[in-house]
């Protein structure tokens, strides 16, 4: 799935996709018995924050997120992303990154690291439009 840039920007980056992480969240696995056994894969982290700010305690959402975001960020480099550059939120193994990112964003500004969230915010928007709109955020 590879699209011409007519802009003459980076290329979008597609993540490659664990089938077998991803059919565990889609059939409803535990999130955190996902993450133990596949460590790598952004969905469940960012599963976890969401469930974690859900129930009120920002700081282990935080610190999910952040895993997921950075696990993320390890998947993104290997597969050509220069540190800028669009993230198709279309592209279905993207979300697990772009859904860490977004509840970092939310759990920094949960625990008054606004640096932190405004710059996840901005960092999400620039990535992937798409995400933040369906996402929630401006």
């Amino acid at each position: 799935m590879t699209h011409e840039n007519l802009l003459g920007g980076p290329p979008p980056t597609y993540l490659p996709d664990n089938p077998e992480a991803s059919a565990a969240l889609r059939d409803g696995a535990d999130p955190s018995a996902v993450a133990a056994r596949f460590p790598a894969c952004s969905a469940a982290w960012a599963a976890l924050a969401e469930r974690a700010v859900a129930e009120g305690d920002a700081v282990a959402g935080y610190a999910y997120a952040r895993t997921g975001y950075h696990r993320g960020l390890d998947q993104l480099r290997r597969s050509g992303w220069k540190g800028y550059g669009p993230i198709p939120w279309e592209h279905e193994p993207n979300r697990g990154f772009l859904r860490s990112l977004h509840m970092l964003a939310v759990a920094a500004a949960a625990i008054g690291e606004d640096d932190e969230a405004a710059r996840c915010s901005e960092f999400l928007r620039d990535s992937s439009a798409a995400a933040a709109d369906v996402l929630g955020q401006a």
